[in-house]
């Protein structure tokens, strides 16, 4: 279990006084006084708007580093023997570990996406990104050894917290999600990162995780999947929502649901709100700022096509029922046409070879990503209250 550092709360902002002294295998006794919530200061701060123009670098301890607006450091298993932590470069730094527990099909595709936003959302300001994942998540050799070879792990991402993390979800096996094996390390994650970080950011399977142990809130199973890219509307003002559309639109492709109403009566603001009731974006203050996304606004142009052609072979593959619908107001006219002609030639038996048939290509071709905007304005608003409490923390 990892240990969480003792914190005064003093006009919202966070003293720690010394840092964990465990490691994550050992168990210790959680020292934290009891604090009022901190209070999110929402007051308009400079800042540079989202800009495409920043460029990655790849860093260890073996290369040099360089100030860029979004530097990636990569960890290795190997190094937790024989390495420090690696800090920030300045106190302007602002290091964000990514928990990536996707599937291995998903995992790098998923590095990619954060990325990307994150580069979107930095404009430029320094942002030190560091992966690590859930050992207990299921994995096959070549996703092992990639992990092995990139990523951090938690004992060592955490020696020296992080300002803040992004978690993800993962596909579910368990039909409740305390059954599932990488339950207990999930819900000491979330302790610790509501003990010691300024704000951690938890997406889909993980937001529905995350309420479930704060709250006692039991995501449901919807009766069609939520799939496609939907529009919202902002439900309550918050920095979060700061300078954000109309319009705006996230992607979604899931078969839970978390309701409005169950988050509301435990507190949670909900943010953002589809046309069909959903919440979609929601937060909760405690010890520190907690964000929770149903959809997934770091998606790139092409994820839900390719979880589409996913669904697809699942139903050659006779694990579907049915022809699975595809993504809403996602394809254009001309695709939706494209798709109904595989569908028709698939059920007449005139496809040797099915899902090369499938006509991804000409799909993609069509796509266009609307809800890129929301998804870098959302998280710039996010760095900034990040930067904005570190600064407090310094003065």
């Amino acid at each position: 279990m990892w240990t969480t550092s003792r914190c005064t709360l003093i006009d919202a902002t966070f003293v720690r006084n010394g840092r964990p002294r465990n490691s994550f295998r050992k168990r210790a006794t959680r020292e934290l006084l009891a604090v009022r919530p901190a209070i999110l200061v929402a007051k308009k701060m400079p800042r540079a708007q989202p800009s495409r123009s920043s460029t990655i670098i790849f860093s260890d301890e073996h290369s040099l580093e360089r100030e860029v607006p979004l530097d990636l450091q990569p960890g290795s298993m190997a190094d937790d023997l024989t390495q420090p932590a690696r800090r920030a470069k300045t106190p302007d730094t602002l290091v964000i570990g990514l928990i990536n527990n996707m599937p291995d099909s998903a995992l790098e595709g998923t590095e990619a996406q954060f990325k990307a936003l994150l580069k979107a959302a930095a404009g430029e300001r320094t942002v030190t990104l560091r992966l690590a994942s859930l050992p207990e998540v299921p994995r096959g050799p070549e996703a092992r050894a990639r992990i092995a070879r990139h990523y951090w792990s938690l004992d060592r991402l955490l020696e020296q917290p992080p300002d803040a993390i992004i978690v993800t979800g993962t596909e579910p096996k368990a039909a409740v999600l305390s059954d599932e094996p990488y339950w207990p390390r999930l819900v000491e994650l979330i302790e610790y990162a509501d003990a010691n970080l300024i704000s951690s950011a938890w997406s889909c399977l993980a937001a529905h995780a995350a309420v479930l142990h704060l709250d006692g809130i039991v995501r449901k199973r919807l009766e069609a999947k939520r799939f496609g890219v939907f529009a919202q509307r902002v439900r309550n003002a918050h920095a979060l929502t700061q300078d954000l559309g109309p319009p705006i639109s996230t992607p979604h492709s899931r078969w839970n649901d978390v309701s409005l109403d169950a988050l509301e009566a435990a507190d949670y603001r909900v943010l953002t709100q589809s046309a069909q009731g959903d919440a979609d974006l929601f937060v909760k203050q405690r010890r520190s700022l907690l964000v929770f996304f149903q959809g997934h606004p770091e998606y790139e142009q092409r994820t839900l096509l390719k979880e589409y052609q996913r669904d697809v072979g699942r139903f050659i593959a006779g694990e579907y029922r049915s022809f699975p619908n595809p993504p809403v107001n996602y394809f254009s006219p001309e695709a939706v046409t494209l798709l109904a002609q595989f569908e028709r030639r698939l059920r007449a038996g005139e496809l040797a070879e099915p899902m090369a048939a499938f006509p991804f290509a000409a799909l993609a071709a069509s796509l266009q990503s609307a809800w890129v905007p929301t998804a870098a304005r959302i998280y710039a608003n996010w760095l900034d209250h990040l930067a904005q409490q570190k600064s407090l923390v310094r003065g």
